[in-house]
């Protein structure tokens, strides 16, 4: 029996429809990753270096089938170093481009309006930011940090300055960003209860260009050591030329980006940054052997085959820019791409082999990186990216 011209449509569209099936198509469309790196302006350093693993990592995973066949795409706000651009920038992602998760932003000071904001619209979170206040499961339940807190970091430097170098009166200063002042308002008080006198605070703006008078006023009050938190290498290095210019040989304990290729640029002298001891993290350390471990070695072949840079950064930078699209990968892989998914799976995870430590978190618990980790390194030791221990480590 012929078909009607209605029957032959209607038999034609249910032969295209059970080709073209729905779900086919969902599993080729892209996973949206949002980004907010810190790629310009004063506190850039730490975001070059991050984007540097984000990008090969990203890469990786695409040139390797993607996840479950469906390709990553970065959707990229460069968020300047300005917590407003980050927030702008933020809310772009979220509503413009409806993106599944957001990896940054790489600085607390930006995080610090972005973290409300992303609560707020239910986005996972996944940030390296220091400042304590940045996770919350309570309030902000859907945000995780894969680096240290100001906590374990300050604990691993006051320790270092009062207990190894047994100097009991300490200068603390940072610039005026959100994680400076956050930064000294944390460490202040617990420098404090290992018994050190805080002879000198202070806040300052990181485009002083003259540091001269501040630091005249530690070596008048008698400190021991110099303590400073930023992540600005024009301002760490000013103050470390300024040390030596004024002949002042006291130890300067701090932030990791003292130790950065971006701030021995600076330096007017390359003796300038002997005893410059900076935050670090073991597994990314040489040991007594001048050695890396076997998972961090064969993480740097990868970096030189792929020819990225690390004369000018520090390779735990570019190791949690790396890290952080694979653990996004694995927890859309293993548990989906919805946020309430990745949330779940995140909550789980345990002992997740990054690069820099292994990660962990718990419903209760969104700091996952482990205080034995964290440790003082030689600045003036640098190659690679990587340090060796200061002195007074264990091997």
């Amino acid at each position: 029996m012929s078909l009607t011209r209605r029957q032959a449509l209607a038999s034609a569209a249910a032969a295209i429809a059970s080709t073209v099936a729905k779900p086919a198509i969902a599993a080729k469309e892209p996973i949206l990753i949002g980004y907010l790196p810190a790629l310009t302006g004063p506190s850039s350093s730490t975001g070059i270096g991050i984007n540097r693993g984000v990008q090969l990592a990203v890469q990786e995973i695409n040139a390797a089938g993607g996840i479950d066949g469906r390709q990553i795409e970065l959707i990229v706000r460069d968020t300047q170093s300005e917590p407003t651009k980050a927030v702008n920038g933020a809310a772009e992602l979220i509503h413009a481009h409806k993106v599944s998760v957001v990896l940054g932003p790489v600085n607390s000071g930006e995080s610090l309006a972005v973290v409300p904001l992303l609560a707020r619209a239910n986005t996972p979170q996944i940030h390296p930011c220091w400042v304590d206040s940045l996770t919350d499961p309570k309030k902000y339940p859907m945000c995780f940090r894969n680096a240290s807190t100001n906590q374990q970091i300050g604990a691993a430097a006051n320790r270092y300055v009062v207990d190894v170098l047994k100097c009991k009166k300490v200068a603390v200063i940072s610039d005026t960003t959100g994680y400076g002042t956050a930064s000294v308002n944390a460490y202040v008080p617990m420098l404090k209860a290992r018994n050190a006198e805080i002879v000198y605070q202070g806040n300052i703006d990181a485009a002083n260009p003259d540091l001269t008078a501040e630091i005249l006023r530690m070596r008048s009050a008698g400190a021991e050591a110099i303590m400073p938190w930023s992540v600005n290498p024009g301002f760490l290095s000013r103050i470390i030329n300024t040390r030596g210019q004024t002949q002042w040989d006291v130890p300067i304990v701090g932030q990791t980006t003292l130790g950065s290729g971006q701030t021995r640029a600076l330096l007017e002298k390359p003796e300038y940054w002997a005893r410059v001891y900076p935050n670090n993290f073991r597994p990314v350390c040489y040991d007594a052997d001048d050695k890396l471990t076997d998972r961090t070695a064969a993480f740097l072949d990868r970096l030189k085959s792929a020819r990225i840079e690390l004369s000018d950064t520090l390779l735990w930078w570019v190791a949690v820019g790396y890290d952080s699209p694979n653990m996004i990968a694995q927890a859309v892989k293993n548990a989906g791409a919805e946020p309430e998914q990745i949330v779940g799976y995140l909550n789980k995870l345990n002992g997740y082999p990054s690069v820099f430590g292994d990660i962990s978190f718990t419903p209760e618990r969104h700091d996952g990186y482990p205080d034995e980790g964290i440790v003082m390194v030689e600045a003036n030791s640098l190659k690679n990216g990587a340090f060796k221990l200061a002195p007074g480590y264990g091997a």
